[in-house]
């Protein structure tokens, strides 16, 4: 059975057995161990991957002086226009659906706060529009060694494109002793990647598992419209606009989605796109895109291209506005668009750290912190979501440029 199909019934039995075991504490205990354990497992692959991978596609990349720059150009123009035109989507659903009103009433009074507000506050009533500039200094860290212990990927990815374009450029005989080294070390995290996903159908059953058992269904009931508004912006992401794009560069979108269908479901059982990055660089060369865009494309989108994680943010700003009975305007409206794309870039690729990028959002047009309670019930399970929109997004422009670089993507049987 092909890895997507075993990742899919695992998906089906812990939803099975998440929902009719509930909260048991050995239930709870085993799939916290056993999730936390393949967690760790691509969360080991991610620093030593970035690196590898980054400065193996500009050694590789190097022979044409001006492939680095072609390249980056093109990802850059793709990760801002389809995270533009996904908030937009947000904004649209937003405004007319309007799910923080309910009867015509705000809906803050109805849906109260979450137990757990005082400590989502906690972590983001300090944190300021001020923050944006903390992205910058993020990317050239003091200490490269505990930049690489946190997993900072914005440094990593500054270092890696740095060492990878002076690498190029020194004599031929150290430059090919540098290829050498870092397409092994490349090759051999490629490998170790292989072997941790043989683990992903019981790692994706312990982490969705107690998801289902912790949250429950009817957490959702409070925040059904709000939810539906999101999802449906991200599926309009997912099926309408990317495959969009595959079509005008004449690639099968129906063909991809297949290809792609382990990243998508490991991205959405781990919430974590940094995670999947080892998953999502070995299915897009599966589907023919080179060693030399995939492993720079894919890191970088990892990092900088959030399409689902702005959605996310510029709609809970919006829904919280209503909920408390707040017209925005025009420039307001416009100042949480261009906040969403801003923060989304910053925002690490680990589970809901975007409720801080909303925090930012919210203080910048007047909002209280508070509202950020209101959204506690379903982050879990949209973040979920949004992951996988975001991974989605990093695959569809790798293939997108590959194409654009006459590379045999999805052709000769590959995908």
């Amino acid at each position: 059975m092909k890895l997507h199909w075993q990742i899919a019934l695992a998906l089906l039995a812990a939803i099975v057995a998440g929902a009719a075991i509930g909260e048991a504490p050995w239930f709870i205990e085993t799939t916290s161990f056993v999730g936390t354990l393949f967690l760790n497992g691509l969360k080991m692959l991610i620093v030593p991957l970035i690196v590898g991978a980054m400065i193996n596609a500009i050694l590789g990349l190097s022979a044409d002086s001006g492939s680095v720059s072609r390249i980056g150009g093109k990802a850059v123009i793709f990760f801002a226009g389809t995270t533009l035109v996904s908030v937009l989507t947000a904004l649209i659903l937003l405004n007319v659906i309007e799910p923080g009103v309910i009867d015509g009433e705000p809906a803050g009074e109805r849906l109260g706060l979450s137990a757990d507000t005082d400590r989502v506050l906690a972590s983001v009533e300090d944190r300021g529009s001020g923050d944006l500039f903390e992205v910058l200094l993020r990317m050239v860290p003091p200490n490269l060694i505990e930049a690489a212990a946190r997993t900072e990927m914005l440094a990593l990815i500054f270092f890696s494109l740095l060492y990878g374009y002076f690498a190029s450029r020194l004599p031929p005989e150290m430059a090919d002793t540098q290829r050498r080294f870092w397409g092994g070390l490349y090759e051999v995290m490629i490998r170790i990647t292989g072997w941790v996903m043989r683990f992903a159908p019981i790692g994706v059953f312990a982490l969705v598992g107690r998801t289902v058992a912790q949250t429950g269904w009817g957490a959702l009931e409070p925040l059904l419209l709000f939810f539906c508004c999101v999802l449906a912006g991200l599926l309009i992401q997912t099926f309408v606009w990317l495959p969009l794009l595959l079509r005008t560069f004449s690639l099968s979108p129906k063909r991809f989605l297949q290809a792609m269908a382990p990243v998508l479901l490991t991205a959405f059982s781990t919430s974590s796109s940094a995670a999947t990055l080892p998953v999502s660089i070995d299915h897009v060369k599966r589907s023919g895109v080179s060693d030399g865009i995939a492993g720079f494309v894919l890191p970088l989108g990892a990092t900088v291209n959030m399409n689902g994680t702005a959605l996310y943010e510029c709609a809970a700003a919006i829904f919280i506005a209503q909920a408390y009975g707040l017209e925005l305007s025009l420039v307001a409206q416009f100042t949480i668009v261009l906040l969403a794309l801003l923060t989304s870039i910053g925002v690490a690729g680990i589970p809901s750290a975007s409720l801080v990028a909303i925090a930012v959002i919210l203080s910048a047009v007047g909002l209280p912190l508070e509202g950020v309670g209101l959204i506690l019930a379903v982050d879990r399970i949209l973040d979920m979501c949004r992951t996988a929109v975001n991974v989605f997004g990093d695959t569809v422009c790798a293939a997108v440029i590959a194409r654009m670089e006459n590379e045999p993507v999805l052709r000769d049987g590959s995908g």
